[in-house]
């Protein structure tokens, strides 16, 4: 397939190719009709020839090229395949616009320090595992490691010990060598029920960006569990834009997670 791309990837050859589809031409021919001359031409018909794209037809005196279908098949089904994936994915590109347009925004927002805080937001998930399961995917630091984070990003440590004054630490990292660092504290655990505490985002110097108060609470509800997620924001500094703008979509996509890890 490779082969087959870089074939087609140069103007001239795709020339010919469209040409030979209409029918077999020879090399002069193919020449008179591309511009090139004839050495260039039998040249770039070598290259698709080893590609499979063309056949050559030695008739008396005459070199005829004809175009071979299979391998343009199989690109052609290579394409559907990615187009129909890229068709089933598109939400993931809407995510990266709509952050791109939070950041603008957050970041003409952001002319002082605490220009954020007091801001609030509310997550709201109905489960279908009881509250001490959900609880489990809270408190125990292997569970949490596996949905405590947006998708392309790896945990590099986290817990949230549940008991008033436990560690709260979210630390991971991205493919590109990004890391970030959370830390904070329980305020409040009630087993089962109720679990608040505070987190900070750090900068690279371990300055805090911003500071998130975090109230969960797990009622149940039927055989599943109503969540709640309350977040205050405070302590909010200018360079903390970019991480307000990806409260949103950032707690939408990790409690989606959530969700997955809680049914398996």
């Amino acid at each position: 397939m490779e082969e087959i791309a870089a074939a087609l990837g140069d103007s001239a050859r795709w020339r010919i190719v469209e040409l030979l589809a209409q029918r077999p031409r020879s090399v002069g021919e193919l020449a008179t009709h591309t511009g090139l001359r004839q050495p260039q031409t039998t040249k770039h018909l070598q290259t698709l020839a080893k590609a499979g794209l063309v056949s050559v037809f030695p008739l008396g005196q005459r070199r005829v090229y004809a175009v071979e279908p299979g391998p343009l098949r199989e690109l052609d089904n290579r394409l559907r395949a990615m187009l129909a994936t890229i068709e089933e994915h598109a939400d993931e590109r809407d995510v990266v616009e709509r952050y791109l347009a939070a950041i603008e925004a957050e970041t003409a927002a952001a002319q002082d320090d605490r220009w954020a805080d007091g801001r609030s937001f509310t997550f709201e998930r109905t489960f279908g595992v009881a509250p001490e399961v959900l609880w489990r995917h809270w408190v125990d630091p292997d569970s949490l490691a596996d949905w405590w984070v947006p998708p392309s990003m790896t945990v590099t440590d986290c817990r949230i010990e549940p008991f008033p004054g436990g560690r709260v630490v979210l630390d991971y990292r991205d493919d590109d060598g990004g890391r970030y660092r959370s830390a904070g504290r329980v305020v409040e655990a009630d087993e089962h029920h109720r679990l608040a505490f505070d987190l900070s985002v750090l900068d690279a110097a371990g300055e805090v960006s911003f500071t998130g108060h975090y109230t969960l609470s797990f009622e149940p509800d039927g055989s599943g569990t109503r969540f709640r997620l309350d977040l205050v924001v405070a302590e909010t500094t200018v360079a903390a834009a970019s991480f307000i703008a990806g409260i949103e979509t950032g707690w939408s996509q990790v409690l989606d997670n959530l969700d997955r890890k809680a049914r398996s």
